[in-house]
């Protein structure tokens, strides 16, 4: 393993572990408003949830983000981190630096936002191809 990748990998560890350190402070905060027991008014009830919900919210961005740090943790495993899902080409190191846990190339990303395609759907997309190309290649075998 080189050296930047060492440090990209130290790089990914670390975001993995703050996210975590957030989302269980998130969900201590969460525990420690439900037993405080005070009943608010109307009004305070419904800010309570509304803030619960944009807590939701913002721990399933942190839980897709860990999923994507998961992922290219994995990738620099297997040897295909850094290589663009969609293209195959290699993406730039200075990408890899700013965001860790790309999995597409500039071009390509850029490519599937104008489309309007979600990084989700894209991902999902990219899975139904592999299973039908693989389902193809065993039917003919």
């Amino acid at each position: 393993m080189t050296e930047s990748l060492k440090e990209i990998e130290e790089i990914l560890k670390e975001m993995r572990h703050e996210l975590l350190k957030e989302i269980k402070e998130k969900i201590k905060s969460e525990s420690d408003i439900k037993t405080k027991g005070d009943v608010g008014d109307i009004y305070d009830l419904a800010s309570d949830e509304r803030d619960r919900e944009l807590n939701i919210i913002i721990s399933d961005r942190d839980m897709d983000k860990i999923e994507e740090i998961d992922e290219a943790l994995e990738r620099i495993k297997d040897g295909t981190y850094g290589i663009c899902m969609e293209c195959e080409a290699k993406i730039p190191k200075e990408r890899l630096m700013i965001m860790p846990f790309a999995q597409l190339c500039v071009h390509c990303k850029s490519k599937i936002e104008k489309s309007g395609i979600s990084e989700k759907g894209f991902k999902e997309e990219r899975e139904y191809r592999k299973l039908a190309f693989t389902s193809t290649d065993e039917e003919e075998s």
